[in-house]
């Protein structure tokens, strides 16, 4: 465990409590210590998860079930419908309302989830991007559509190469922005810099090397638990081009429904995808925080997890009387 002091900066907390935010990679233990940190505190949880945000897809993004919801308030789930797009900065907008709300309430916030950008645009604001033209926005996200996910990662290795190494999702917004505005996604997000910042305490899981175990474990539950029958239901009703297909494996699952893939192929490369974005989540939180970050590392495995995690909610180091 590792834990430095932030510092520099404003901030935009009228005076309150840094932000709490459990972070890492996925299948790594995030939601279930914020159940039970949540639950010992009468905390609300805000998810911070960009696949989270689609109303029914449930199983495959692993969200908190209906008891698990009426035991502890969550924001940020079933936000918006499979058709649309949902942003960083439009997260982070709307995570103010959440974040006022839950203190309003006597709740206070405790952010738990493993987007990363999303997370840093509630911390660092991001600096606001231009409008773009719907008409050519729409033309080009048809276009975008038809490319395999490495013909895009090496587009946005030409036209935004710090962006190349993200998701999908995210490499498709750094072509459409480059692409129709002439400058490229992270330049925007570099302007951004100077904005006033929020202090926030980070707790990051992550269970080293078995996390691929943890990983191939919790794909076989969501296999278990109904996600081939959640699929079918979609593909009823949901357009192939929805931005919701993008979240890991879904789009694996599909295909296997639409007999394009057998049932092992399908689990075999979500497993392969679902490491890779884990991957992508542990560079990130590695890279992205900073030095100046207050972050504590946490292997729910140890064996003093649980008293780690609580003295990190107080405040309190290790070396603190409880």
């Amino acid at each position: 465990m590792s834990s430095t002091a932030a510092s520099g900066g404003a901030d935009v907390t009228d005076g309150a409590a840094p932000l709490r935010i459990i972070a890492g990679p996925t299948a790594a233990g995030k939601s279930a210590l914020a159940m039970r940190l949540a639950e010992a505190h009468d905390a609300t949880i805000i998810s911070c998860d960009s696949r989270q945000v689609y109303r029914g897809f449930d199983i495959g993004t692993a969200k908190p079930t209906e008891e698990e919801r009426r035991r502890v308030p969550h924001r940020g789930i079933d936000l918006v419908e499979p058709t649309e797009r949902y942003s960083a900065a439009r997260w982070a907008a709307d995570a103010d309302g959440w974040l006022a709300g839950a203190r309003e309430s006597g709740r206070p916030p405790l952010i738990a989830g493993g987007t990363g950008l999303w997370l840093r645009a509630l911390v660092h604001p991001l600096a606001d991007e231009p409008p773009m033209d719907p008409v050519r926005r729409a033309l080009l996200a048809a276009e975008l559509a038809g490319l395999d996910t490495p013909t895009l990662r090496e587009q946005v290795r030409q036209l935004d190469p710090a962006r190349a190494h993200l998701g999908r999702t995210q490499l498709l917004r750094a072509a459409e922005v480059a692409l129709l505005t002439g400058t490229r996604i992270s330049a925007w997000h570099a302007a951004g810099a100077d904005k006033p910042r929020r202090p926030a305490r980070w707790l990051i899981v992550d269970p080293g090397p078995v996390l691929h175990e943890r990983i191939a474990a919790r794909i076989d539950a969501m296999l278990a638990g109904g996600w081939e029958d959640e699929v079918r239901d979609l593909v009823t009703r949901v357009p192939a081009d929805a931005p919701a297909w993008n979240a890991c494996g879904y789009g694996e699952i599909r295909e296997w429904v639409e007999g394009t893939r057998s049932r092992e192929q399908a689990r075999a490369a979500i497993l392969v995808s679902t490491r890779q974005y884990a991957k992508r989540q542990r560079t990130w939180f590695r890279n992205q925080l900073g030095d100046e970050a207050d972050v504590t590392r946490l292997d729910p495995r140890d064996a003093d997890a649980e008293r780690i995690a609580e003295r990190w909610y107080s405040g309190r180091t290790m070396g603190e009387d409880a």
